[in-house]
């Protein structure tokens, strides 16, 4: 769908989340996280707790002059200092965070406010191109010289007025390096922890993003997804990942695996946050002004006569499917059709994808690396991480890189029919599905309970939900579901391309409906055995 269908259906998030206000259990979550190993959001003015606060209930607050962008910077980075060191999700935070904040303040006082994002604390992921800041994709290799220009998305966040708060570390090379690597860990950044139980994983090449947003040290986060490395994390973290559309943000100055499906995407708390980002990033600015807010007339808290597809996925284990089962009667307590649904040709993607993606990861690292100084191309690239030690504290393994290395060209006949065939597979396991069951969106579980962080044994993360909107290019919006012992597990919900509005409005009524969001806990360890 275009912009101007996004812009009506982001709008009406946003006016329904001001009518209903964040789900209902938030604020008691909050209070009842004080009482475990971490404080809760810090007061980051009159009445504002950074757990559960909403971007529009904090710039109504910096409107009337109750707060300010810089007292709120300030609580989040006061927030990392206390934090932080219980799940090292934040690389390095911004010198120039206050001074940006400052900035926003006096357009705050002027009436010259960007828009929803002016003054708010937004930290990216460490392969999102910053000119002022290093970019290493985790890797010493590119530790060194910043990049000579911010990416794309990092300058519409600017010209919004949001604060760059800093940079969140991530899987290293966003998992596309060894055999099996262990997410959350860098060789710039350690091992980044699950907030909820401390020896579990937290998923997925952005797992810096979402454990610090489950810790509550940024309003938003900046992910980015080949395929489930947005919402894998954000289910597993207990928040909200939005993967869009492919080509709805720019993928400039990214550090890439593949053209054909990555995507840079917002990370929140709540879905309306994550909204309002995207109308940002997707370069959809429009959305800033009141105008648009009072043309939200539909409350995202409506569900009923929508029809999802529950895609269970068994594989996952009986508590998952159990949180399925609770999800699913909720839905239709709240008057949705919820009819079970297996989207088809699923082994056939999980037989090409992988072989794809070595191919086009050769030759769009190669034109990334050229931009940067120190390797200037994949082979280099793997001489380096060889010799070098500090890259091998978790895992030495460099296989993918090796397999890419030794992958056809993106040239080669049979890689072309192989890509042709994945992109068709994928969008009609999607099209087909929706079509046939008269669907407004398919759902399933986005993630198993957390395993244990191993770095011998690497990540337990065969999860097939992710693939077909991954693949096909269609956007996916992971939400807070429910939770196997202390563990969050995340509802994915898929739609067609450009559904991104839609998708979106109805990730609000779910997320009301189902109000499954609970602050962490920080336990060091569970005694649960839902994963291993």
């Amino acid at each position: 769908m275009g912009k101007r269908s996004v812009a009506t259906l982001i709008a009406a998030v946003v006016a329904g989340s001001l009518l209903t206000g964040a789900p209902g259990p938030r604020a008691e979550a909050a209070e009842a996280g004080a009482g475990g190993a971490s404080p809760p959001g810090s007061p980051a003015g009159p009445g504002v707790d950074l757990d559960t606060v909403t971007i529009p209930e904090l710039q109504a607050r910096m409107a009337d002059g109750a707060l300010t962008p810089t007292a709120l910077t300030r609580a989040y980075l006061r927030r990392i200092k206390a934090v932080d060191p219980k799940i090292n999700a934040v690389l390095r935070t911004d010198p120039k965070a206050l001074r940006q904040a400052a900035a926003s303040d006096a357009r705050h006082r002027n009436g010259t406010v960007r828009g929803p994002l002016d003054g708010i604390p937004v930290l990216l992921k460490d392969n999102v191109n910053t000119r002022d800041l290093p970019t290493t994709a985790g890797s010493l290799a590119l530790k060194g010289t910043p990049p000579d220009s911010d990416a794309e998305l990092v300058t519409r966040l600017r010209h919004a007025g949001a604060v760059i708060l800093g940079k969140a570390n991530l899987s290293e090379w966003a998992n596309f390096r060894a055999a099996k690597p262990t997410s959350g860990w860098s060789a710039v950044g350690g091992q980044t922890k699950n907030p909820y139980v401390l020896d579990r994983n937290p998923c997925g090449s952005s797992a810096g993003s979402g454990a610090a947003l489950a810790a509550s040290l940024a309003q938003v986060a900046i992910g980015t997804e080949t395929d489930g490395s947005i919402v894998c994390p954000a289910g597993m973290n207990g928040v909200v990942g939005h993967k869009p559309s492919l080509g709805l943000v720019s993928q400039d100055g990214v550090v890439p695996i593949s053209a054909e499906q990555d995507t840079a995407g917002p990370m929140a708390r709540n879905v309306v946050d994550t909204a309002l980002t995207l109308s940002v990033l997707s370069g959809d600015t429009a959305l800033g002004g009141g105008s648009a807010l009072a043309d939200g007339a539909s409350h995202p808290g409506k569900l009923r006569g929508k029809r999802i597809g529950l895609w269970r996925l068994p594989s996952l284990g009986d508590e998952v499917d159990a949180v399925m089962t609770r999800t699913a009667k909720k839905l239709r307590s709240a008057g949705a059709k919820v009819v079970e649904v297996t989207p088809p040709y699923q082994d056939r993607l999980a037989e090409l994808e992988f072989p794809a993606l070595l191919s086009e990861f050769h030759r769009d690292i190669n034109a990334y690396l050229a931009t940067r100084h120190g390797p200037q191309n994949l082979a280099e690239l793997v001489e380096f991480t060889r010799t070098h030690p500090g890259e091998q504290t978790c895992f030495a393994g460099q296989e993918l890189f090796e397999q890419a290395l030794e992958a056809p060209p993106t040239t080669d006949p049979e890689y072309r029919a192989n890509r042709a065939e994945l992109k068709d597979l994928s969008r009609r396991s999607i099209d087909e599905t929706m079509a046939k069951h008269h669907l407004d969106a398919i759902a399933s579980p986005t993630n198993p309970p957390a395993w244990t962080t191993d770095c011998a044994r690497g990540d337990n993360d065969v999860i097939p939900s992710s693939t077909p909107a991954a693949v096909a290019g269609y956007p996916s919006l992971s939400v807070p579901a429910g939770s196997v012992g202390e563990l969050p597990i995340g509802l994915l919900l898929m739609a067609g391309d450009r559904q991104d509005g839609e998708l979106l409005s109805l990730g609000a009524g779910v997320e009301h409906r189902l109000d499954a969001w609970r602050a962490p806990r920080y336990l060091p360890t569970t005694g649960t055995n839902a994963s291993h």
